[in-house]
């Protein structure tokens, strides 16, 4: 029986590039933080002109769609802040935008949505990422929750405080205990001060001009690290979230302000127009899990991706874990067997030591992957993985073009 012959409209999906991300320097949240005195959407309108300005052979009438996402989309995050940062910036105004919200997935949910749309043929090229300005909208900042959401049960009240989660994910796995908990923060601060000295964060940064009562200044590098940090000068801080606790704010990323952005392209279109493919999108995939738990969200995603992909956590050779709390992050590694000192996690550090503005996240981790996958040509695959508020976990898996084949 002859096959019925494809509909004249069907199409190919086509192969999803990530051409390059930049993110401005990361702050902290609050009236002395270096972004107090700048608006979340100007912190979008300077990594959409950043991205423009490296890529002069991208004529911007070619960018088909603007996803930008906020955690809270409100005042200088909302009124459909893609599209106001895309006019803001100067892209042509035929180009459209839009606001997503995944809570601190909602950058990498804009990545895998214009993916979707430029693997089914909507889209050639599209610029995807993430702002949050804690200081000035702090997370759930005028929201209403249905009450019914305690009242008939479907949560613990716990699951609405993200560090509350974070001390039940303790609870789930006791061998989770503080000690290692601050030891993978100390880590993270080290190996993130040992990238800054080696020149390994910093390229994909952009100069941010700031406003303060001492008048104008020029942000340039993170401003949350805090290098020198020890396991011993982690051990008796306070933990906020439960009397003797083990969450801290020494084990936990912080309360930040930051913006991020990505070029994203059909690889045809990108070799075409002498855009670099930096990576390959293999596939996606987000996961539900119980609330009071969110921080565990990354392993089911990361399961179910695996599985539809056909690959196995042994074909992975770098792993960017977003760092919303050092236990979430050593859930996941010791669900896969995978020692919290291993070279391969978050080698450059993470949002313990750099910060994590919320929506912003998922585009840094896939930037710094991006980067280190052109330092190692013998990796052919990637994951960037972050836990997501309300109980949730995403995953994406990207292939390396540099690969050289002398290894897996």
């Amino acid at each position: 029986m002859a096959a019925t012959p494809l509909a004249p409209t069907a199409r190919a999906v086509r192969t999803v590039a990530f051409v390059e991300g930049v993110r401005t320097p990361f702050g902290k949240a609050g009236d002395k933080g270096i972004y107090a005195g700048t608006r979340a959407d100007d912190l979008v309108v300077k990594v959409i002109r950043e991205l423009l300005r490296r890529h002069p052979e991208l004529p911007p009438e070619r960018v088909d769609d603007v996803a930008i996402a906020a955690t809270t989309q409100t005042g200088d995050q909302g009124l459909t802040i893609g599209r106001t940062a895309a006019l803001l910036a100067g892209l042509p105004r035929s180009v459209p935008g839009y606001a997503i919200d995944r809570m601190c997935a909602g950058a990498m949910t804009a990545v895998t949505t214009v993916a979707g749309g430029i693997g089914f043929g909507a889209y050639d090229i599209a610029i995807a990422g993430g702002v949050e300005h804690m200081g000035r909208h702090p997370m759930g900042e005028g929201v209403d929750p249905n009450p019914r959401i305690v009242a008939d049960r479907l949560v613990d009240p716990s699951a609405l405080v993200m560090g509350q989660t974070a001390e039940n994910l303790h609870d789930r796995f006791p061998a989770i205990t503080k000690r290692r908990a601050d030891e993978y923060a100390a880590q993270s601060q080290e190996r993130y001060a040992d990238a800054v000295k080696a020149g390994k964060i910093g390229p994909e940064l952009v100069p941010v001009a700031i406003r303060s009562e001492l008048g104008w200044g020029l942000a340039t590098e993170d401003e949350p690290p805090r290098p020198g940090t020890t396991v011993e000068s982690l051990a008796n801080l306070k933990t906020p979230f439960r009397p003797h606790g083990r969450v801290t704010a020494g084990n936990a990323a912080g309360l930040n302000d930051g913006a991020t952005g990505a070029l994203l392209a059909d690889e045809e279109t990108a070799r075409e127009l002498g855009l670099p493919v930096a990576m390959r999108m293999v596939g996606y995939s987000f996961a539900g899990v119980d609330p009071e738990v969110m921080g565990v969200g990354p392993v089911p995603a990361t399961e179910k991706l695996l599985k539809r992909t056909g690959l196995t956590i042994g074909d992975i050779g770098l792993f960017e874990i977003n760092e919303a709390f050092a236990v979430q992050v050593l859930a996941f590694l010791d669900h896969f067997g995978i020692e919290q000192t291993d070279p391969r996690v978050n080698p450059w550090g993470g949002a313990i030591a750099c910060g994590h503005p919320l929506a912003s996240s998922g585009v840094r981790l896939m930037t710094q992957l991006s980067r280190q996958f052109a330092e190692h040509p013998e990796v052919r695959y990637g994951i960037t993985t972050m836990c997501i508020g309300l109980g949730m976990g995403g995953t994406v898996i990207w292939e390396n073009p540099a690969y050289d084949g002398s290894d897996k």
